[in-house]
């Protein structure tokens, strides 16, 4: 037997022996003080004071010491009080009548006392469980994924049951874990993780306190449920339980059982959704790629033959030739914009801050985007005081040629697009506006979600452009909305924090 189940038992003994001794102490003292009525003919009052104190016994004691008690005071009130004194011997048969009833009244009573407070503690007890777990319950459903839902049940098994616990879950492929979660530093013999490994597999208990106890003073329960097992519950007890704990116990168990697999089947279903999520998007970004690629490849492949296997005019030749370089320039933008999302998902974008006129700015992008505004009015609004901003001039070209190139896309030729720049205090303004269709009132919350297009639009591309813009333009920590403008189309507003610099723009 182990040392600590030894010390137990020690401890259990010395509280019923001391028990035992309180009680034939109080009959004791009571008979003491009643002594001077031994000899007078008040005798039978003693009986009623026994039966008094027998009776406050019952509320203090269990029924050994009850017993006792009453046994005890029948025969001291015999042989102290009922005469001849001294003796056992009763010579009225009023008197031993009273004795025997006297012992029967007083055993009776001691043990229906003693049952009835019996019955109320297990009532107070069913009770106190029944609103622990009530609570438990409570602050298991506000638990926020299997590592809250196992702070909660480590604390309420603590508050409950004065034990430390330690849980190993399974990984979800019904595999158990070796390490506890939240206690990853302690660590468990290997003779201990078989133990486990077996309650997990037999779904019995095993350990100290247990049918099966091996050689280990730890206890452990496996955690069940109804469609996965989430793995074992390991305690290190002081004592064992009695049939009313074990009950407590086990529902105990059972509700973080229920909250832990609910949380495993949520994992599990956002693991699911997540996948067809990703199959899905894989799927669409195929399609789109394999469709934006397939134009310009094609462009070129058939202008390449022609001019490899036709003799044809210097005008076709260059003609042919410029038709190659569009949709290298077309190809180029899809790279650019895939290479770009990937910096972004990646978290790699660093921008490189410094100071820059944001008329070259504009100037380099109007130079890059000078065939595609050809056919549009580009109006440039900017005071002539701007001065030198912060920002990164790679990222915001980028920025600015998404834009611009959205909205020459999407604006009817022939029609006016408006760049304004504003300084305001510590802030860059940039707006830009077309004439447009604008956006529907619906796709307004989604127009810089990735991958995202307008439903019936005509133009190409992956709709990756304007997630990278709020990609860079967050970057630099400013802010981009859009909205449409009450004279028609799309206006995009940007805003780039920039303190004004000590020496103007010239």
């Amino acid at each position: 037997m182990k040392r600590w189940e030894r010390t137990s038992q020690r401890r259990l003994q010395r509280s019923t022996l001391l028990n035992y001794f309180l009680a034939v102490l109080a009959i004791g003292i009571t008979v003491l003080l009643c002594i001077p009525l031994a000899n007078t003919q008040n005798y039978h009052v003693v009986s009623f004071i026994l039966l008094f104190v027998v009776s406050i016994l019952s509320t203090l004691f269990t029924l050994g010491p009850i017993l006792l008690a009453s046994t005890l005071s029948a025969l001291v009130w015999n042989f102290f009080f009922i005469p001849p004194h001294l003796t056992f011997h009763i010579e009225k048969t009023e008197d031993l009548l009273i004795f025997g009833l006297f012992f029967i009244i007083a055993l009776v009573n001691g043990v229906l006392t003693t049952r009835i407070r019996r019955q109320e503690q297990i009532a107070r007890e069913r009770e106190k469980n029944t609103y622990a777990l009530f609570l438990l319950t409570k602050e298991l459903s506000k638990a926020n994924g299997i590592e809250g839902v196992l702070r909660i049940a480590i604390s309420e098994i603590k508050t409950q049951f004065s034990f430390d616990a330690l849980f190993l879950l399974q990984d979800g492929n019904n595999v158990l874990s070796s390490k506890g979660w939240l206690q990853k530093d302690q660590n468990l013999e290997q003779e201990e993780l078989r133990i486990a490994e077996m309650v997990f597999q037999q779904l019995t208990s095993a350990g100290a306190y247990t049918n099966q106890p091996f050689d280990t003073a730890l206890t452990f329960y496996p955690l069940k449920g109804t469609r996965l097992n989430p793995g074992v519950l390991i305690a290190k007890q002081n004592s064992g339980f009695n049939t009313e704990q074990e009950t407590f116990r086990d529902t105990f168990i059972a509700q973080i059982s229920n909250a832990l697999e609910r949380e495993f089947l949520a994992e599990m279903a956002r693991k699911v959704r997540f996948l067809d999520e990703s199959d899905r998007l894989y799927k669409t970004l195929f399609n789109s790629i394999s469709h934006e690629l397939r134009i310009p490849v094609a462009t070129i492949m058939g202008a390449s033959d022609t001019i490899i296997n036709d003799r044809n005019p210097e005008s076709v030749r260059l003609a042919l030739c410029q038709e190659i370089f569009t949709a290298s320039l077309r190809l180029n933008r899809l790279i650019e914009n895939l290479l770009n999302m990937s910096r972004l998902e990646s978290g790699h974008i660093s921008p490189r801050i410094d100071w820059y006129d944001i008329n070259d700015l504009v100037r380099k992008v109007n130079g890059d985007l000078k065939e595609e505004l050809k056919p549009f009015d580009l109006e440039l609004i900017a005071p002539d005081d701007l001065p030198l901003v912060q920002l990164d001039f790679g990222l915001m070209e980028q920025v600015l040629y998404n834009l611009l190139f959205n909205a020459t896309q999407y604006a009817p030729a022939h029609s006016k697009i408006t760049l304004r720049l504003v300084y305001e205090p510590d802030t860059l303004v940039i707006k830009i506006t077309d004439q447009g269709p604008g956006f529907p009132e619906t796709a307004l919350p989604n127009v810089f979600k990735k991958f995202f297009r307008v439903r019936g639009s005509q133009t190409g591309g992956l709709g990756l452009g304007l997630s990278i813009v709020k990609g860079f333009v967050d970057a630099h920590g400013g802010s981009i909305k859009v909205e449409n403008s009450a004279e028609g189309g799309a206006c995009f507003t940007i805003r780039i924090p920039s303190k004004k610099p000590e020496i103007q723009n010239l």
